[in-house]
């Protein structure tokens, strides 16, 4: 039997350039690509403010998986890469209220750097669909 593989683009110029989706879907399992704050007009959501950015990142991470079909519930496990690890307490009630219930398995990283300035989060999140 053939488990069919979904590509979810969210439309950014530069997924064809670095060659990414947004998110793929194989079989019941959902693996969302690093996803940050940005909004639909392109610019981060939250400059200077982690815990908006993180709410904006989980937005836009919900968005992904419902593409594919699947919802926050089915979220097993997220990584949130951080550039303060300082500001985990903004980040981790920004999470904490998305996912408080869910409970997934997590870990948070202080990084040196992301792709903008801007970014303070960047997190990826893996869901398996058993519904």
């Amino acid at each position: 039997m053939a488990i069919q593989r979904q590509n979810i683009s969210s439309g950014t110029p530069w997924e064809p350039i670095v060659g990414y989706s947004r998110a793929v879907r194989i079989g019941p399992n959902v693996h969302v690509s690093g996803t940050t704050a940005t909004g639909p007009d392109g610019k981060i959501v939250g400059v200077g403010d982690a815990y908006a950015q993180t709410i904006q990142t989980l937005k836009n991470i919900e968005s992904a998986l419902a593409k594919a079909g699947a919802g926050m519930k089915d979220v097993v496990r997220t990584r949130m890469y951080v550039i303060n690890i300082a500001e985990w307490e903004k980040i981790g009630k920004a999470h904490g209220e998305v996912f408080r219930d869910i409970r997934p398995a997590t870990s948070m990283v202080q990084v040196s750097a992301l792709i903008s300035p801007e970014i303070l989060v960047e997190i990826e999140a893996d869901a398996r669909v058993t519904e």
